[in-house]
């Protein structure tokens, strides 16, 4: 048979950790053991606390069933808490959050809900690949605008004011950014929101980086008015190590969460409550988790700058997040040649930055989610590859 797949999966292609994932099981099967360094996800466990919940609830004989579509008003007030104490920014538990299996859910939720063909939407290049998978899925266009090192990163809203913005329909932004670090400010975000209400533009801001080496964790929501023209994405994956659990959330005014609803609640029925309960558990912790979590990953990040330095890459060492983002010497092409170099000969996967766009071409990213004995070998494998 014949059959073809959607148009709207045509030039949409697989996942690039999906492909190298494959390979790197390939080189492992032939003995190679290598060390993969790419993916951000976290070898920590959770709290024991949330862990408990979780093992508790789940023996009991009456949370088993179907959920309600916008969550348990646990959780929700558990988000509602964790934003005012953190963020310091005020939402209403029953009608401004909707909990999400997974923030990545949320992106495909808020392009189908919003976008159609003939829409336009601006891009971060780089930038998380996922927002270009789900705007091309949605049957709009993807329009992308260029971050610098120049310019730290941020968006350059005077070059994106001199592009033609009448199909626009939505902008994403995330900060901390991924895959480079860069931090914004509530200066920053100010402008973002001005810039949206300005052109009516949709700001969708993926914000799961902000407790990650960070001791200012910022929400776009702070700022006056942002819930008029402005949604938020946030996780649990890395703040609170539970990337498996699939928990995320999705705040905004309550006529958008509504819309959102409309998609969401035909594509799942709720997340299981012991999850649920156990996430509010992991956002009630105080702020010792975020700083015993973060003092691990600062000794990670001392071990991979050794690792830059010993591959001669350039980097900040003032970004945050759970990567480190590098520029490559001048030898290699590119990030990518870089990035096979040191697969193929020293059995390590690092992720080339071209994967986020070309404006990410001349870099690299490690990942932080590993051991410090991890790194260690890795350093060593490096360090002979080198000489």
């Amino acid at each position: 048979m014949n059959i073809e797949v959607a148009k709207r999966l045509q030039q949409t292609e697989e996942y690039y950790f999906s492909k190298k994932l494959r390979e790197i099981d390939e080189m492992n099967k032939a003995g190679a053991q290598v060390i993969n360094l790419g993916i951000g996800s976290p070898d920590l466990p959770p709290h024991p606390e949330v862990i408990q919940v979780l093992t508790e609830q789940a023996a009991q004989t009456h949370t088993h069933g179907y959920q309600n579509y916008k969550g348990s008003p646990v959780l929700r007030q558990a988000m509602a808490d964790w934003y005012s104490r953190y963020y310091h920014v005020t939402l209403n538990p029953a009608t401004e959050i909707l909990p999400l299996i997974g923030s990545k859910e949320g992106i495909v939720h808020i392009c189908m809900t919003y976008l159609q063909e003939g829409d336009q939407v601006l891009i971060p290049n780089p930038g998380y690949p996922a927002y270009t998978s789900a705007v091309k899925i949605s049957g709009a266009t993807v329009v992308p605008y260029d971050l610098t090192q120049n310019n730290n990163w941020l968006v350059d809203f005077e070059a994106i004011e001199k592009m033609d913005l009448s199909k626009v329909k939505m902008m994403w932004i995330n900060y901390p950014h991924m895959p480079t670090g860069a931090r914004a400010n509530r200066h920053f975000f100010e402008a973002v929101v001005a810039f949206g209400k300005k052109h009516n533009i949709l700001i969708c801001h993926d914000n799961p980086y902000s407790f990650i080496l960070n001791d200012h964790p910022e929400s776009i929501m702070a700022v006056e008015g942002a819930k008029e023209v402005t949604i938020e994405l946030n996780s649990l994956s890395k703040s609170s190590n539970m990337a498996g659990w699939r928990i995320g959330m999705l705040v905004a005014s309550e006529n958008r969460i509504n819309e959102i609803l409309r998609f969401k609640s035909n594509m799942d029925s709720g997340m299981f409550l012991p999850l649920q309960l156990a996430a509010a558990k992991a956002l009630s912790l105080d702020k010792s988790w975020y700083t015993q979590l973060n003092e691990a990953y600062t000794q990670r990040r001392k071990k991979v700058f050794e690792i830059m330095d010993l591959l001669g890459c350039q980097y900040d060492t003032n970004q945050v997040g759970l990567f480190v983002w590098a520029k490559v010497p001048e030898q290699y092409t590119d990030g990518y040649a870089l990035s096979d170099k040191v697969l193929y000969d020293a059995k390590v996967f690092i992720t080339p930055g071209g994967i986020f766009g070309n404006a990410g071409d001349r870099y690299i990213r490690i990942s932080l989610c590993a051991t410090t004995e991890i790194l260690d070998k890795a350093l060593a494998r490096i360090g002979i590859m080198v000489k």
